[in-house]
C-alpha cells in the first residue's frame, strides 16, 4: 500500500509518495518551481489566495503521477501538513471569503496583546498556555472589527491544511492540536475556551467538528479521484501543523525529544508532558500530534520568522544568477565571523520570541572594501543560526535543554556553513535525517487509517544519515555571537511592541 503526503508550505507544495510497509519515499514533486507569492497589502501584512494552494495541490499530486514511479490506484491513504497559524474564512458554499491571513501577518498583534492584559495574563498563561498574541484567534477578530461583512458570512474558521483537506472530501473538520495553535484551547478545562470565545464574541458554531489527529477526516470526493487519477474514498487521515508534523517525521514524540527545521522561517520544538507556559510568551506551547486527554504530550515551540527567508533575499538581491548550491559553496570559502560583518534576520514580521517586537533586519559592520556577496551568504548563515541560539536560551529558561536536535536534511540544513554554525552555536548534536514535511504526512497518514500498530512501529528500522558534533570552533562562534547579541539588545531596547 502507498500512502500520499502533502505539506502546504508558504513557498510550495510539496508532495511525496511512501511505501507503508518500507517507509522509503518513491516519488516527490513540488509546485510551483519559484516560490508562491506572499501578499502584502500594507506593510507587516501578509496572505496567500486558499484557491492558489489546493490549485498547487493539484498540479504537484500530477506532476508526482508523471515520474510514473508507482500506480496512484494503490495510494490508500492522505496524510496533511500545513503552515500554521494562518486564518481562512468559508461560507455556507464552502467558498473561500478572502485571502488567508497567513502565519508572518502581524496586523493583529495588538488585538492579541490587548485580549492578553483584558482575559487576565496569568488566566491566558495558566489555561491558554500562551498570549492570544499574533495567532489565528486574533487574526479572525481583526476580521470582525474591520470586516464585518465578511465575519456575517463566515460558516467556518480553519487552518491551511483543513482548506485543502476540505476540497479533496467536502468534509470540515478541526483537532485539539490546530485548534491550540489558534489559541482556542482551553488546557487547564481541556474544552473550547470560554474566556477568548467571550472576549471575542465568537460563536462556537464556527469550529469544525473535532476530531483526533489520526483519524479520518473526510473521504476523497469522486470527482477530485477522477481527475487526480486516484482511487475514490480513500481517506484523509491525518492533518498537522508543519511544526508538529515535521517532529513527527523525526520520530519526536516523547518528552525530552527535541527537533528543529530551518525553512523560511526557524523552528526548535520540543516535547513535554507539562503544561509549559513562557511569562512573557517568547515561546508557545501547544498540543502536539499524539495529544489526547489521557496522555498530554505538548510541543514547546520557539519561532523565529526571519530564517530562510533572509538567506533567499541575500541570494536574489547579491546573486540571483546562482544556485543554493553555488552560494553555499561561496560562503564556505569565508572564514568564521564573515570578516565583521553582522546580520540580524529578523525582516519578516513581528518576532514572537523578540516579545513581538518589529525591528526588522539589519547588516552591520559592512566595510565595502572587504566583504563581496560571499562575505553576505555567510553572514546570513551564521545570523540565522546565532538566532536559533537566542532561541535556544529562552527553551532553556523554560526547562528544554536538549542533548541532541532532530532535523531533516533539507532547507538550510543543506548547507554545511549553516550546519556546522548552528552545532558550534548552540554546542548541541545534530542528528541529520532523510525527511520532509511530505514525508511526514505520509507517515501520518498510514498511522490515522490504522496501517501501523503504533508510532513505533511507523518509525521502525529508520536510521539518522549523519550525526554533526560540536567541534574546536565552540569558543570561536561563542565569542561571535556575544558580539551578535549585544546588536541584537541594541535594537530590541530602541523598539516596543
Amino acid at each position: 500500500m502507498l500512502l500520499l503526503g502533502i505539506d502546504v508550505g508558504t513557498s510550495s507544495i510539496k508532495v511525496s509518495v511512501v511505501d507503508a510497509q518500507s517507509r522509503q519515499c518513491i516519488a516527490a514533486a513540488q509546485y510551483p518551481d519559484i516560490e508562491s507569492e506572499i501578499i502584502a497589502p500594507q506593510p507587516g501584512w501578509a496572505e496567500q489566495l486558499p484557491e492558489m494552494w489546493w490549485q498547487h495541490v493539484q498540479q504537484a499530486i500530477l506532476k508526482a503521477h508523471a515520474t510514473k514511479a508507482y500506480n496512484p490506484a494503490n495510494i490508500g491513504a492522505i496524510g496533511i501538513a500545513y503552515q500554521m497559524h494562518g486564518l481562512v474564512c468559508v461560507d455556507q458554499q464552502q467558498q473561500a471569503l478572502r485571502n488567508s491571513i497567513i502565519w508572518c501577518d502581524s496586523r493583529a498583534v495588538e488585538i492579541g496583546n490587548k485580549a492578553f492584559e483584558n482575559i487576565g495574563p496569568e488566566k491566558c498563561l495558566t489555561h491558554l498556555l500562551n498570549s492570544p498574541g499574533n495567532f489565528t484567534a486574533s487574526k479572525l477578530a481583526w476580521v470582525k472589527e474591520n470586516e464585518p461583512e465578511i465575519f456575517d458570512k463566515t460558516a467556518a474558521i480553519m487552518l491551511p491544511g483543513d482548506f485543502i483537506a476540505m476540497k479533496l472530501t467536502g468534509n470540515i473538520t478541526t483537532s485539539i492540536s490546530a485548534l491550540s495553535e489558534g489559541i482556542f484551547w482551553d488546557f487547564k478545562n481541556d474544552r473550547l475556551s470560554e474566556a477568548v470565545f467571550n472576549y471575542y464574541g465568537f460563536d462556537k458554531t464556527i469550529i469544525p467538528p473535532i476530531q483526533p489527529v489520526f483519524s479520518t477526516h473526510g473521504l476523497l470526493k469522486p470527482d477530485v479521484a477522477q481527475w487526480l487519477s486516484l482511487t475514490a474514498n480513500i481517506p484523509v487521515a491525518y492533518k498537522a501543523g508543519d511544526q508538529p508534523n515535521n517532529a513527527l517525521s523525526l520520530n519526536v514524540l516523547q518528552p525530552g525529544e527535541v527537533a528543529a527545521t530551518a525553512g523560511t522561517s526557524g523552528v526548535i520544538y520540543g516535547v513535554s508532558d507539562a503544561l509549559v507556559y513562557d511569562n512573557d510568551s517568547r515561546i508557545n506551547t501547544f498540543a502536539h500530534v499524539n495529544y489526547t486527554q489521557q496522555v498530554k504530550c505538548l510541543g514547546v515551540l520557539l519561532c523565529i520568522n526571519g530564517t530562510g527567508i533572509l538567506n533567499r533575499w541575500v541570494k536574489n538581491i547579491a546573486g540571483n544568477h546562482f544556485s543554493y548550491q553555488q552560494v553555499n559553496e561561496m560562503a564556505a570559502q569565508i572564514p568564521v565571523g564573515s570578516n565583521g560583518l553582522q546580520i540580524l534576520p529578523f525582516g519578516n514580521g513581528a518576532e514572537r520570541m523578540l516579545q513581538n517586537k518589529t525591528i526588522g533586519a539589519h547588516i552591520q559592520q559592512l566595510d565595502l572594501n572587504v566583504h563581496s556577496s560571499a562575505h553576505l551568504f555567510r553572514a546570513a548563515q551564521e545570523g540565522i543560526a546565532f538566532a536559533f541560539r537566542y532561541g535556544l536560551d529562552i527553551m532553556k529558561e523554560n526547562g528544554m535543554v536538549p542533548t541532541v536536535i532532530r532535523a531533516g536534511r533539507a532547507n538550510m540544513f543543506l548547507s554545511d556553513v549553516f550546519t556546522q554554525s548552528f552545532v558550534n552555536t548552540l554546542n548541541v548534536p545534530v542528528e541529520l535525517h532523510h525527511c520532509d514535511g511530505s514525508t511526514g504526512a505520509a507517515i501520518g497518514a498510514g498511522l490515522g487509517a490504522g496501517m501501523y500498530t503504533s508510532e513505533k512501529d511507523a518509525f521502525s528500522g529508520i536510521q539518522p544519515l549523519q550525526l554533526v558534533e560540536p567541534g574546536n570552533a565552540v569558543s570561536q562562534y561563542e565569542a561571535l555571537y556575544q558580539q551578535w547579541k549585544k546588536l541584537l539588545e541594541q535594537y530590541t531596547q530602541k523598539h516596543t511592541t
